[in-house]
């Protein structure tokens, strides 16, 4: 991406794969061509991502199986991390678990008590090839945390377990979106 452009204003707008989407439950593959294809892709997370009011997006949400993904979070001073991760690795995830509120752009409308790190570094490549550590905390770590997984062929509702995870499926089972 260029210096000073916005992201996703080059993109356009894919579908969202939505849970029960095969792509969703596969690990991706790493990415191996740097090129015009990979700077689209991004372009696209991005302006998928901001149509549908996320704040972080997996290239597998939108049925690409590549290790991408795009952020645009704030964390709980509220200041805003933007950027992308290409073949990104988890190399931290500690402090205090919190449960706190996660929701899904391939699970509409539903969110549920989920238990994450407030600490999280992501270590992996821009569009460019360059090398790039991201660190978050609070609800930037929850998202770091959630686009990782979601590469990995997991989301949110993965994690849960008990009552929490028997209400989820109930709302999902309900949901309009779901086949």
């Amino acid at each position: 991406m260029r210096h000073g452009t916005i992201p996703g204003a080059r993109g356009r707008v894919r579908p969202l794969s939505l849970l029960g989407d095969p792509a969703l439950g596969e690990q991706c593959r790493e990415v191996s061509d740097f090129g015009p294809e990979l700077v689209t892709l991004v372009e696209d997370l991005f302006a998928t991502m901001y149509a549908a009011q996320g704040v972080g997006l997996a290239a597998n949400q939108i049925g690409v199986p590549l290790r991408v993904f795009v952020y645009d979070c704030p964390d709980d001073e509220d200041v805003r991390h933007l950027g992308h991760v290409v073949n990104p690795r988890l190399v931290e995830a500690d402090g205090v678990v919190i449960r706190g509120p996660e929701g899904c752009l391939s699970l509409p409308g539903l969110e549920a008590g989920t238990r994450r790190y407030d600490h999280a570094v992501v270590e992996g490549f821009t569009v460019a090839g360059e090398p790039v550590t991201v660190h978050g905390t609070g609800f930037f770590a929850r998202c770091l945390q959630h686009e990782c997984d979601h590469l990995a062929g997991r989301v949110y509702a993965d994690h849960l377990t008990g009552w929490r995870k028997r209400r989820l499926d109930r709302s999902i089972r309900r949901a309009s979106w779901h086949r």
